[in-house]
C-alpha cells in the first residue's frame, strides 16, 4: 500500500508540473502573438528603411557624382569668395557650416541658413557657379532617417518607433523561450525549415528558424537604436545627470532633434555656442581660410564642418561628422590668429557616451565597413522572413470571425525570474514598463468586461 501511494503520490505531482509547464508555455505564446501582431508592419518597415540608410555612403556619392567629378587644375577662389557665392545664392541668408572639401575636384558645399531653413549650396571652387542648391531636410537619406525613426510624424512617430522595438525586444526574448527544443531529435525544425510535412510545418519552421538565426543580431540591432528614441534617449540623459556620468553634450539626435543645450555642455570646448538666440556675427574676411589652414594638418576624419562663431571674438566650432563614430572629433580654432583653442577626441568621451558611440556606428553599418553593411542587411531581411511567415502563420490558423490569439489556460504563478525580468526590462525600456502596465489594466478592467470584445480576443 505504501509502495502504491508513493507511486500515486509521484504520478500526481509528475502531472501538476506538466500542467504548470503547459500554463506558463501557453502564457509565453500569447505574449509572443500580441506583440508580434503588433509590431509586424513596423518590423517590415523599420527593415526596409534601416536597410537604405546602411547603404548610405555608397548611395550618397552616387547621388552627388555631378559634384564631385569636377575639371581639376587652375587655381581656386579663396574660401571668403566661396561663401559670397552661396550667399548670393540663397538671399538674406548667413553661413551656417562649410564643409571641407575632401578631394580637389570636389564641389564645396556651403550650407547657409536663412528663416530658421537651412539649404546646401554646391559651389564649384574654380569658377563660383552654383551647382544646386537643396534644402537640408530635403536631401535623401535626411527624408530616410526621418521615415526610419519618426515616421515622418515628429516626436509622436519617434515614440510609436520606440515602442514597437521595446515589444519587438519581447516577440524576439519570448520567441526564442517558444523556440527552444525540448525532447526533439536532429537540426530539421530547429536551424533549418524541413520541406516535407506540409505548408502549415513549412511555414513554422521558417519562422522559427529564422527567428533563431536573427535574434541575437535584432535584438542589438534594436538596443542600439534606442539612444535616437525621444523617450529612451531623454530618460539616458536623465541617469546621465544623476549618476554624475555627463561629460558633454551627446552628438546623436534624440527624437529627431538635438539634446538641449545646458547641463550636457562640456566645460570648455563649445560650451559657450550652445543656447545662443542672437544672431551670429557677420565673419571677419580671412578667418576661414585661417581656420583651414589649421585643420588641414590635424587629419580630422571627413566630413568636416566648420562653424563660424557665435559671438563677436569666439572661436570657430570644428567637428568631423564621420559615419564611424569612434573616428569624431572636434576641435576650436581662433579666426584671428588660427591658433588651436582646444580639440576633444572621441576617447575623451566619458564610457557611457563611448559605447553608445559604438552601438550607433554599428546599427548605421559603419564600424567595420562593407561587412558591418551586409550583415546589418541580412538581419533586416531576415527580420522581413520572421515578420511575414508569422503574419501568414497568424492568417491561416485563425478561426473566423476571430482574432485568433491562443485560449488562455490557468493563469501560471509568477515565479521571482520572471517577476526580475520583467522589472529589468521595464526599467532598462521605461516606454515597455509603461505600455505593459497600460495593457493588463486595460484588459482587466475594459475589455474583459465587453462580451464581444472578449470573444474576438479570446479572453474568455
Amino acid at each position: 500500500m505504501g509502495t502504491m501511494d508513493a507511486a500515486s503520490g509521484g504520478s500526481g505531482s509528475a502531472v501538476d508540473e506538466r500542467n504548470v509547464g503547459a500554463r506558463w508555455y501557453n502564457a509565453v505564446w500569447r505574449w509572443h502573438f500580441y506583440a508580434g501582431l503588433f509590431c509586424i508592419p513596423f518590423v517590415i518597415w523599420l527593415a526596409l528603411t534601416g536597410t537604405i540608410y546602411l547603404w548610405r555612403p555608397q548611395l550618397e556619392a552616387w547621388l552627388d557624382r555631378p559634384y564631385d567629378r569636377l575639371p581639376v587644375g587652375g587655381a581656386t577662389f579663396a574660401p571668403d569668395a566661396q561663401v559670397g557665392a552661396a550667399l548670393r545664392a540663397v538671399p538674406g541668408s548667413s553661413l551656417r557650416k562649410y564643409v571641407l572639401p575632401q578631394q580637389s575636384g570636389h564641389a564645396v558645399r556651403v550650407i547657409v541658413t536663412a528663416g530658421r531653413v537651412d539649404e546646401r549650396v554646391y559651389i564649384n571652387p574654380r569658377s563660383l557657379t552654383v551647382l544646386n542648391v537643396v534644402r537640408e531636410d530635403d536631401r535623401l537619406f535626411n527624408v530616410v532617417s526621418r521615415l526610419h525613426g519618426q515616421l515622418l510624424a515628429g516626436k509622436w512617430g519617434s515614440y510609436l518607433v520606440e515602442i514597437a522595438a521595446c515589444w519587438a525586444v519581447v516577440m524576439l526574448l519570448t520567441g526564442l523561450y517558444l523556440w527552444w527544443p525540448r525532447n526533439r531529435r536532429g537540426l530539421a525544425g530547429v536551424l533549418y525549415p524541413r520541406l516535407r510535412g506540409g505548408r502549415r510545418r513549412f511555414w513554422r519552421d521558417v519562422h522559427a528558424t529564422a527567428g533563431i538565426w536573427v535574434s541575437v543580431f535584432a535584438l542589438g540591432l534594436i538596443l542600439t537604436g534606442l539612444p535616437w528614441a525621444s523617450a529612451w534617449g531623454s530618460y539616458m540623459g536623465e541617469v546621465r545627470a544623476l549618476t554624475g556620468t555627463v561629460a558633454g553634450p551627446v552628438d546623436w539626435t534624440i527624437g529627431g532633434k538635438a539634446p538641449a543645450p545646458g547641463r550636457d555642455a562640456m566645460p570648455g570646448l563649445h560650451a559657450h555656442h550652445e543656447g545662443m538666440a542672437v544672431p551670429a556675427p557677420p565673419v571677419k574676411a580671412g578667418e576661414l581660410a585661417r581656420v583651414i589652414a589649421t585643420v588641414r594638418p590635424l587629419q580630422i576624419a571627413p566630413p568636416v564642418l566648420l562653424s563660424p562663431p557665435k559671438h563677436q571674438g569666439g572661436p570657430w566650432a570644428v567637428a568631423s561628422d564621420a559615419a564611424d563614430r569612434p573616428l569624431r572629433s572636434e576641435a576650436e580654432v581662433d579666426g584671428s590668429t588660427g591658433r588651436l583653442v582646444g580639440r576633444v577626441a572621441f576617447a575623451d568621451r566619458h564610457v557611457i557616451d563611448r559605447i553608445v558611440g559604438y552601438g550607433i556606428a554599428v546599427h548605421e553599418g559603419a564600424l567595420f565597413g562593407i561587412a558591418n553593411q551586409l550583415i546589418g542587411t541580412l538581419t533586416a531581411l531576415l527580420l522581413i522572413v520572421l515578420a511575414v511567415s508569422g503574419a501568414i502563420m497568424w492568417w491561416r490558423r485563425r478561426p473566423i470571425g476571430l482574432l485568433g490569439a491562443p485560449l488562455p489556460l490557468a493563469r501560471p504563478r509568477f515565479r521571482t525570474g520572471l517577476v526580475a525580468a520583467i522589472v529589468a526590462l521595464g526599467a532598462y525600456m521605461p516606454l515597455f514598463g509603461a505600455t505593459l502596465i497600460l495593457a493588463v489594466v486595460g484588459e482587466r478592467a475594459v475589455l474583459r468586461r465587453i462580451p464581444t470584445t472578449r470573444h474576438w480576443l479570446g479572453l474568455s
